[in-house]
């Protein structure tokens, strides 16, 4: 039986140039490619990629969920970066804890972690 092995979101940008800064100072991931027209970049932390492209007319926001671990100490990184938290650490219904980020285009993040059964 096939298994899937990974996931590469794509997120519109308004400018790549600018966001792969934001990801790199304020999110600590590291840039691993940029296509030569500067339309195009991937960005990577551990084992996630997030590919990252220039907006064009009809693209809207996005958002993805990145399942970690070290929840508490990830939200406390990434403020100090200056990441712009759109909300704190909250536990949710379906038995997950996450908090979420607005990068610089728009685009929510949610760092998410999973909670043991009681």
């Amino acid at each position: 039986m096939p298994e899937l092995q990974r996931i590469a979101p794509e997120l519109p940008v308004s400018d790549l140039r600018e966001s792969l800064e934001y990801y790199e100072a304020k999110l600590g991931f590291r840039t691993v490619m940029k296509m030569p027209d500067g339309d195009y970049a991937v960005v990577e932390r551990d084992n996630v990629a997030i590919h990252l492209f220039r907006a064009g007319k009809g693209n809207a926001p996005g958002s993805i969920h990145i399942f970690t671990d070290g929840l508490d100490d990830l939200q406390k990184e990434l403020e100090g970066r200056g990441a712009k938290i759109h909300q704190g650490i909250e536990r949710k219904p379906w038995g997950n804890r996450d908090f979420r980020v607005i990068d610089d285009s728009g685009n929510q993040l949610k760092f998410t972690e999973h909670l043991p059964e009681d």
